[in-house]
């Protein structure tokens, strides 16, 4: 009995399709820093949860930002990240504003790296265009954001430092 306890205690594989993506499991919490042309510069707090099935070859997000002062909250999303075996990966997300996103892009993890573009930006009147690359560089995520709306082009709106929690 000893040894069926000790396997129980080890945490389940990742699903083959998650693996490669593996270095952005878990929950991630930190600051960033958002900025546009159209709106003040501003500071949050934010917190990442990459969670994952190992039936699953997807892996589910949370994200939730409040505002770096006052800790009221500010935005939210959800969605589902999809590697594939060619090194692409496919994402939707769910935004507390009414938008939704599907994005599609490419990971490399051996350098922890994924990034991608917006092929569909929904139920928006005025963003156009939205690109997020993130990377992990010595535990730490890092991610910038980029927009673009019909009077501005692509520039960086988000930018922040993680660690794993």
């Amino acid at each position: 009995m000893e040894g069926a306890g000790a396997a129980a205690a080890q945490p389940p594989s990742a699903h083959p399709a998650v693996a490669p993506l593996a270095f952005l499991l878990g929950k991630w919490c930190g600051e960033g820093e958002g900025s546009f042309p159209t709106i003040a510069p501003f500071r949050y707090g934010e917190e990442l949860l990459f969670s994952h099935h190992p039936s699953k070859p997807v892996i589910s997000y949370t994200q939730r930002t409040w505002k770096a002062a006052s800790g009221e909250p500010m935005h939210a999303e959800s969605g589902y990240w999809r590697p594939r075996p060619d090194g692409s990966v496919e994402v939707v997300i769910s935004q507390s504003t009414g938008l939704a996103e599907v994005q599609k892009g490419s990971y490399d993890a051996e350098k922890k790296t994924v990034t991608l573009q917006s092929e569909l930006v929904g139920n928006a009147s005025k963003v156009k265009h939205i690109t997020r690359a993130f990377q992990v560089v010595n535990g730490d995520l890092s991610y910038v954001v980029q927009m673009a709306t019909i009077t501005t082009g692509l520039q960086q709106h988000l930018k922040a430092l993680l660690k794993k929690i």
